[in-house]
């Protein structure tokens, strides 16, 4: 991504947005963390992480272009897909375990990485959608489908290769 781009980190039960905003700060781009306002979004900033761009520019160079808003919205289903939606730009980069937010991230042209350092594609973005929706259906009828596997620290490193790699193009 180019430097105007912007990470947005769906918080709502994300376990690296720690690593996500390390990430952001080595490749300066500003980044915005959305969540309900049941949560504490900030305890995840540094105190002397920048608030905003104009206090940004005043940093030396190697934490230039670097800062991190908290972006609270209200509790409800999507809310905070929402929210990140209207805001995004082409070449944004969004953090989510949401598939329904990664394919309307990648309809406006950025980019979506999962919590397990998966990249969604547009090429499998549908059959992501498909899958979803079945097994959807079959939990509404009473079924059970497998849950995901436990959160491991290959995940982690996963996530933060290809969100790095991300973060530089």
């Amino acid at each position: 991504m180019t430097a105007t781009c912007t990470l947005y980190i769906d918080a709502d039960a994300c376990p690296v947005t720690r690593e996500a905003l390390a990430c952001a700060r080595r490749a300066r781009v500003p980044v915005v963390i959305v969540g309900n306002t049941t949560q504490n979004l900030s305890r995840h900033i540094r105190r002397d992480d920048p608030r905003d761009a104009e206090h940004a520019r005043g940093r030396d160079a190697t934490h230039a272009g670097f800062w991190v808003e908290v972006l609270d919205v209200s509790i409800g289903a999507d809310s905070a897909d929402f929210a990140i939606v209207e805001r995004l730009q082409p070449d944004d980069v969004v953090v989510t375990q949401d598939i329904g937010l990664a394919s309307m991230v990648l309809g406006r042209e950025a980019a979506a990485i999962g919590v397990r350092g998966r990249i969604y594609s547009r090429a499998t973005i549908d059959m992501d959608l498909f899958i979803r929706h079945e097994e959807k259906k079959v939990r509404r009828a009473g079924g059970r489908t497998r849950g995901p596997a436990a959160f491991t620290d290959e995940d982690r490193e996963r996530f933060v290769r290809n969100l790095t790699d991300l973060l530089q193009l």
